[in-house]
């Protein structure tokens, strides 16, 4: 069984206590400062007073990031399919020779 940690993340000025498994500590921490880092790109570029305005477009940046991948993954195993068959279909007709 995993050890579990009490951490505390920073996310748009506000601390989330959190108890998580000590596998999960880096990747929450990074998660959180890269959220900041977007959230002060916002606040920047745009004229954003709401802060749950500026974690909206977070969050959508992130779910957009994470869906691209998906389908770029998708992409990728239709090609190798298709590559396979064709290796397949040529490995067939020469062993039938």
């Amino acid at each position: 069984m995993s050890e579990k940690l009490k951490i505390k993340l920073s996310i748009a000025d506000r601390v989330y206590p959190l108890t998580v498994d000590m596998s999960q500590e880096e990747g929450l921490r990074s998660a959180s400062k890269k959220i900041d880092v977007m959230i002060k790109q916002f606040e920047q570029n745009y004229a954003v007073r709401d802060k749950q305005d500026v974690l909206a477009m977070c969050a959508l940046q992130f779910a957009s990031q994470v869906e691209q991948k998906q389908i770029e993954k998708t992409d990728d195993h239709q090609e190798t399919l298709e590559r396979l068959k064709k290796l397949d279909l040529l490995l067939s007709h020469y062993l039938d020779k």
